[in-house]
């Protein structure tokens, strides 16, 4: 048994008499009253959580955002296709108008079925891409990381030829 003299262990309040891990045994159950370090972790840990949620939260707006633009822009390219088919047709002959009406018809199919996913949707199935294909999915990121490096380099090489009032010819 623990005697009362004894100090109590580092971070223990106080201990709780006759809660015993068993009968036989002389070991008592002491209980720690939550620190100040203990406070700021739980409280940390919950604001993780709430940013967490607020993160995903607006990923799924800005997922559903980006679904709605590329339905309505597949939707456009389908139209347009689809529009070009007669002149195909006057043009070339009727085999390549038929061409262009059929892949009218499957970028509309794309279109109507990305219009018709949930972004939990979208997001599950990008996932599961990337486990199926991690290859082609690092290849994809690698590209498209390159050609926004590429883009907001040359953004940027345009703003500094307008603000030091360059152009883009050099002298010779």
């Amino acid at each position: 048994m623990i005697d009362d003299k004894d100090p109590l262990p580092e971070g223990t309040d106080h201990i709780i008499t006759g809660a015993g891990v068993d009968s036989d045994s002389d070991s008592e159950l002491v209980v720690r009253e939550p620190t100040a370090r203990d406070k700021v972790r739980d409280q940390v840990r919950s604001g993780g959580e709430k940013i967490a949620g607020q993160a995903a939260d607006k990923a799924r707006g800005l997922v559903a955002q980006g679904i709605e633009r590329s339905s309505e822009a597949l939707g456009n390219v389908s139209k347009l296709v689809g529009d070009t088919a007669e002149g195909l047709d006057e043009r070339l002959g009727e085999e390549y108008g038929d061409y262009a009406r059929k892949a009218a018809g499957a970028i509309e199919n794309a279109a109507n079925s990305l219009a018709s996913k949930d972004p939990d949707e979208l997001i599950d199935d990008t996932r599961s891409f990337v486990r199926k294909s991690p290859g082609v999915a690092l290849a994809g990121a690698a590209v498209i990381g390159f050609a926004l490096v590429r883009l907001v380099k040359s953004g940027l090489g345009e703003i500094g030829e307008r603000t030091s009032g360059k152009s883009g010819k050099k002298k010779r």
